[in-house]
């Protein structure tokens, strides 16, 4: 990278809440804020967002008349960018670029839609424009009446960490100085969740953590769907405001030799590790916020890289996904997130079932990790300063 990113704001909505107090004060607790869904025909862990976020995002879908027909992943986006550029002190209109991704984009609203059609062989006028995965980041460009350019994509569960490599590429290129980048993710559906199910990666244990993330002794998968949105105010060089600083970057895809893993030592992870280290000495590394989805293969590749890459020096490992679930495109942000605030706290959260690790003396420089299905890698070197 040629010039050091800062990223003045951070916003987001989980299962954790959507203060950075709240979200903090959960991460400190040894408890995960998954719930049993009712799908009808069946009952599932996920992770959803609280009724009192759903309230405060419910008022922003009836304030307006052109709200009101949008799908969970725009108002959950709404909601945290609004809140984004108070903290980053942007100004609506101002000059920025916005990248807003998701893996399964506007799942609810596409399947009520489809519903429709099959019951009645006609559609809502509005269900091609409120469906298509632009969808999210014009509307959030409409609401703060940005005039930098708006951008979507899907590149699955990395999806969030590669909004933030366009970001920066948005940045080094000069083109802007300011860039808002995150993902958001709705699908908690039972098409959705009924499709993971198929994979027979999904939870079904009533443990007491029932999404094992970085348990590397379980003997199942055990992964949970949650759904999020999560935003980051991005600006060219060093600002006084600056809550973390990017100070490295890596990708990678694979060959793959099966459609949804990765290989064993998962290749596409040492190649985006060592690029986004590439002036860092391994040793410089604190900790790694992993990927981890709570799946056998999953967990145990990432690392098997992270030995590949750190050798005997293994930074302190974490991950979030057994608080708040796989929340697809978003969970590379949140990943950040909890980075950020780590650096912030000088605090590593431990995973309490995980074999204990010696916590780090100080935090300076953290490693964030993201793949999805076809090997899409994606590393986020973060620094306090």
């Amino acid at each position: 990278m040629n010039t050091k990113i800062s990223i003045t704001a951070i916003s987001s909505v989980s299962s954790l809440g959507s203060s950075l107090h709240d979200v903090w004060k959960k991460y400190k607790d040894n408890n995960h804020y998954l719930s049993e869904k009712d799908f009808g025909n069946f009952k599932a862990w996920v992770a959803q967002l609280s009724e009192d976020d759903l309230e405060k995002i419910n008022q922003i879908k009836f304030s307006d008349n052109k709200y009101k027909n949008l799908d969970n992943t725009v108002l959950y986006t709404l909601f945290v960018a609004r809140k984004a550029i108070q903290t980053a002190n942007w100004k609506t209109g101002d000059n920025f670029g916005i990248n807003i991704g998701s893996s399964r984009g506007a799942t609810s609203l596409f399947e009520k839609y489809y519903q429709e059609f099959l019951d009645s062989n006609q559609v809502s006028t509005l269900s091609s424009p409120t469906t298509t995965l632009g969808n999210i980041s014009s509307w959030i460009a409409h609401d703060l009446q940005s005039k930098g350019p708006d951008v979507s994509h899907s590149i699955t569960c990395s999806t969030g960490l590669h909004s933030v490599l366009n970001g920066v590429a948005w940045l080094q290129s000069g083109m802007t100085d300011k860039f808002m980048v995150g993902a958001s993710e709705a699908a908690l559906t039972p098409f959705t969740i009924t499709q993971m199910q198929a994979l027979k990666v999904y939870a079904k244990n009533n443990d007491d953590y029932p999404c094992k993330a970085f348990d590397l002794e379980k003997d199942k998968n055990t992964m949970v769907l949650g759904e999020a949105a999560a935003v980051l105010c991005l600006e060219k060089g060093a600002q006084q405001n600056a809550l973390a600083f990017i100070e490295g970057i890596g990708y990678a895809t694979e060959v793959l030799k099966h459609n949804t893993s990765i290989s064993n030592n998962a290749e596409c992870f040492q190649t985006s590790m060592k690029m986004a280290l590439q002036n860092v000495n391994t040793h410089e590394i604190d900790a790694i916020v992993m990927h981890a989805p709570g799946t056998i293969k999953g967990d145990s590749s990432e690392i098997n890289a992270i030995k590949e890459v750190f050798g005997n020096h293994q930074p302190f490992l974490t991950t979030n996904k057994w608080k708040v679930g796989h929340t697809f495109a978003t969970s590379g942000i949140l990943s950040m997130e909890l980075a950020i605030l780590m650096l912030q706290h000088q605090e590593a959260i431990e995973v309490p079932f995980a074999k204990k690790q010696e916590k780090p003396k100080q935090l300076n420089k953290i490693l964030v990790n993201a793949v999805g299905f076809g090997g899409n890698a994606v590393s986020v070197l973060l620094s306090k300063n």
